[in-house]
């Protein structure tokens, strides 16, 4: 091929940057942008040379149009995610084998889905799919399994410049049992597993400090030395005066003991502006009725910006010092719950990211978890969590057709 042709499929490639944006949509650009450097840092030197070489074969004067029209677009959308607001998440990240049959056992299943999952980083995933920027921390195994889940982060657009990996110790693994009703149990395998072994002394906490929201579970303080690592990135982000967010996720297998779990889970809840947590876990905590408002309330605490209670397809509450309400929910056909929650977190920090002002504006509030309703519908109506995050898109047309 000449210097010529080259030159001009170059500049073409480069164009094809502006048809790729309509393709993905804002939510993936973030992951975009960072793949069209690496092509521009390579290949911008022949696009300059298009511009001085005259052909009585071939006008490059359209081509580089385009190229030159796609570079002004890439530096738009670098603009607008240095602008865009980062959320930081703590935690662990795993493989879930799914059953490929609901309402079977796991004894029962002839086989298994292979999905990337774990709530933190399914939240990472999730913020950015919504056009939102995120960051991981957390460690994997030196293995295939952790490579592979850390390229998952990277392709979703997740900064995994918070990632560390260890030689001794793999991956963890969870096996997840789906009921007829897309509702689960798990089997875990994580005895221990890499994650379990982060230590304070690999935490970037340049990262963190730069979030404008860290969020975490309560998974990372079962045991050390992740629980002090968990501690002390939390230290980093107050001291930062970045928002923290806490979705305790409840995992009873992974505890000792169910009073354990309970201590555990509280230990920390005292120090969160932002709760989330479902009605059954409302129950776990208290040992009251979900449903009532006294019950949820001993829940808050001085600190306490905002605690929301989801409520399944029936939506989900808030709880603030100046307001309380419910917001309803969607009804869809549910195929597996798996990553539904982790949806709606995503989608509210997404909205939190981008205007704070919605802990004190009750309308603004109820918008924010209306999307996020619909996020974590829409997640439910494909297996796997991670691959079935919605786009914004995705969202808006399940409001728009429960709305008629």
């Amino acid at each position: 091929m000449s210097s010529a042709s080259k030159t001009w499929m170059v500049a073409a490639s480069i164009g094809a940057v502006e048809a790729l944006k309509d393709q993905l949509g804002v939510c993936r650009w973030n992951y975009v942008i960072r793949s069209a450097n690496q092509y521009l840092r390579n290949n911008l030197r022949s696009v300059s040379q298009a511009k001085k070489l005259s052909s009585s074969s071939f006008d490059y004067t359209n081509k580089t149009k385009q190229a030159e029209e796609s570079l002004r677009t890439v530096i738009f959308f670098q603009q607008k995610m240095a602008n865009t607001p980062l959320i930081v998440s703590f935690g662990e990240m795993l493989i879930d084998f799914v059953p490929d049959t609901s309402g079977v056992s796991l004894a029962e299943s002839t086989g298994f889905l292979k999905a990337p999952g774990g709530a933190p980083a399914n939240v990472a995933c999730a913020i950015t799919k919504l056009g939102g920027k995120s960051a991981f921390i957390g460690k994997f195994g030196d293995d295939e399994f952790g490579h592979m889940l850390v390229n998952i982060l990277k392709k979703n657009g997740v900064n995994s410049e918070g990632v560390c990996f260890d030689t001794n110790a793999r991956t963890a693994l969870a096996f997840v049992t789906l009921k007829k009703d897309g509702e689960r149990e798990f089997m875990f395998y994580r005895n221990p597993s890499a994650d379990m072994l982060l230590k304070e002394s690999e935490l970037n906490k340049d990262l963190i400090k730069k979030a404008k929201i860290f969020h975490y579970g309560s998974i990372s303080l079962i045991s050390e030395p992740c629980r002090a690592a968990h501690m002390a990135a939390m230290k980093t982000a107050k001291d930062a005066g970045v928002l923290l967010s806490y979705d305790p996720n409840v995992r009873l297998p992974l505890w000792p003991s169910t009073e354990a779990a309970i201590e555990g889970i509280k230990s920390i809840w005292n120090e969160a502006d932002i709760i989330k947590v479902s009605d059954d876990e409302v129950t776990f905590l208290t040992g009251g009725d979900a449903e009532k408002d006294d019950v949820v309330l001993s829940l808050m605490h001085d600190k306490l910006k905002l605690l929301i209670v989801t409520d399944g397809e029936k939506g989900c509450r808030y709880y603030t010092k100046k307001f309380k309400g419910r917001v309803p929910g969607y009804a869809v056909k549910a195929v597996d719950t798996t990553g539904a929650g982790d949806s709606f977190v995503g989608a509210f920090l997404v909205s939190l990211g981008k205007d704070g002002s919605i802990l004190d504006d009750e309308g603004k509030l109820k918008e924010a978890l209306a999307f996020a309703n619909a996020c974590g519908a829409v997640c439910t109506t494909q297996k796997g969590a991670i691959p079935a995050l919605p786009t914004p898109s995705d969202a808006q047309q399940l409001m728009k057709s429960k709305s008629k």
